[in-house]
């Protein structure tokens, strides 16, 4: 019997917009340290993000929007966000949120979460969740 397509079986691609390539592949490849899998310019450059396929596509204008539009799950956030310090990454800080010194937000059910920017002004973060893996 085949098997019923599913999408829950399929690999996601992450997607984030850039209007200078050249930025972006400095701060994906040497600052997060992430592997350049393609160089498909003038569309796109392709990283591996830890086995997910992560795209980031050329436009001609970055529309900065609100929210976190790329996260990692991290096993220790304060070592993470101390890494990423060393590598040159500054964290956000908002107003009205209790953040620790390196700029960590403890949220009400148990996650830490701490934002960044990449050069187009995307916000990224990287999280730590209690008891899921």
């Amino acid at each position: 019997m085949v098997k019923q397509f599913q999408l829950s079986d399929q690999s996601i691609i992450g997607f984030v917009a850039t209007s200078d390539p050249d930025q972006a592949k400095k701060f994906y490849r040497d600052t997060l340290g992430l592997p350049l899998v393609s160089d498909e310019m003038p569309f796109a450059l392709v990283f591996d993000a830890h086995g997910t396929m992560l795209r980031v596509t050329v436009v001609e204008r970055v529309i900065s929007v609100g929210y976190t539009v790329l996260g990692w799950q991290v096993p220790n956030i304060v070592d993470a966000a101390k890494a990423l310090s060393q590598a040159g990454i500054r964290f956000e800080r908002y107003p009205g949120m209790q953040q620790d010194e390196f700029g960590i937000w403890s949220s009400p059910g148990g996650a830490s979460v701490a934002w960044f920017k990449d050069p187009d002004g995307n916000t990224l973060s990287i999280s730590q969740h209690i008891g899921i893996s």
